[in-house]
């Protein structure tokens, strides 16, 4: 606890990347900054940063360092959460890792619905790809992670699967609307846009179209799930997404439908937590909420 004051401002440093930038931060003069910083090196007994002719970056002690800070504040938010339940009030702060496709819908609805009977808790949403995800949880980060497809699962605790068909996106009176069984080579005689390599989504559709010797030629490629579904609204274009972050009834401007899945397989969307972890009683809490939703929309629309 004595050092709860000396790792927040290790923490400005990190984030500005320098003694000056930090100490504006911080309200600190950057001299009182850096004793501070010099006076806690001496009693560590390492240096924690690199300091470099513009800045400051951590060395290997410090990265060793960052997580122990990490793992000492999500401690502390376990046990203040526990205290809170034990006088009846729950409070604490809940942070996920998310993929794009819980932004729109499924995640809003979820927070208001716990934030209604706990308004003490507080939430940050994380977006991150299905690599990122991952280390958000191993660096502690985020307490839970809700991704597509993640990549490596080495230290990710599945708590549920959910599986999602990969939709295509088109303009509402497309001829793919009409057609019995959407085919990926049907959406690929049409420009593309496509979700960035590092997305579970495009890592399927690559699947699928080596499976049918294709090659996926972007017209458009992008980070943002929102310009995808934009997009297809201006040109006669195909976008891809999951159906989790797509209304069950058909968007202004646009439909979607899933596709065959001999062309490309379903793919799993994931909730889950540090390997080993004891979670904070909020975040545990609100991870149960999560499964009940997740299963309730397990065989509905979204995986039709």
């Amino acid at each position: 606890m004595r050092y709860l004051r000396t790792f927040e401002l290790i923490e400005a440093v990190v984030r500005a990347g320098s003694i000056r930038k930090a100490a504006e931060d911080t309200n600190l003069t950057a001299s009182a900054l850096n004793r501070r910083i010099q006076g806690f090196e001496q009693e560590f007994g390492w240096p924690i940063f690199e300091r470099l002719p513009r800045g400051m970056r951590l060395n290997p002690a410090g990265e060793l360092l960052m997580q122990h800070i990490r793992l000492q504040r999500t401690d502390l938010a376990r046990v203040q959460s526990q205290v809170a339940d034990l006088s009846g009030e729950r409070r604490g702060h809940i942070s996920i890792a998310c993929s794009q496709a819980l932004l729109p819908y499924f995640l809003p609805k979820q927070i208001a619905i716990y934030r209604a009977e706990h308004p003490g808790v507080t939430f940050s949403i994380n977006v991150r790809d299905r690599a990122q995800a991952e280390r958000d949880l191993a660096s502690y980060s985020s307490d839970l992670a809700l991704v597509f497809e993640p990549v490596h699962l080495v230290e990710f605790d599945v708590i549920y699967a959910l599986p999602q068909k990969v939709h295509a996106l088109f303009q509402n009176g497309s001829p793919l609307a009409e057609k019995p069984d959407l085919r990926l080579r049907d959406c690929l005689n049409h420009p593309l846009v496509l979700p960035a390599p590092a997305y579970g989504v495009r890592h399927l559709l690559e699947l699928g179209a080596t499976s049918i010797g294709r090659t996926l030629t972007p017209t458009v490629e992008t980070e943002s799930f929102d310009l995808i579904r934009h997009y297809v609204t201006q040109e006669n274009a195909v976008g891809f997404q999951i159906p989790i972050g797509l209304k069950p009834q058909q968007d202004a401007g646009f439909g979607h439908r899933p596709l065959a899945e001999r062309d490309v397989r379903p793919g799993q969307l994931l909730l889950g937590q540090m390997k080993g972890r004891v979670l904070p009683v909020a975040s545990s809490k609100f991870g149960q909420q999560l499964v009940a939703a997740l299963e309730g929309l397990n065989g509905t629309w979204h995986t039709s």
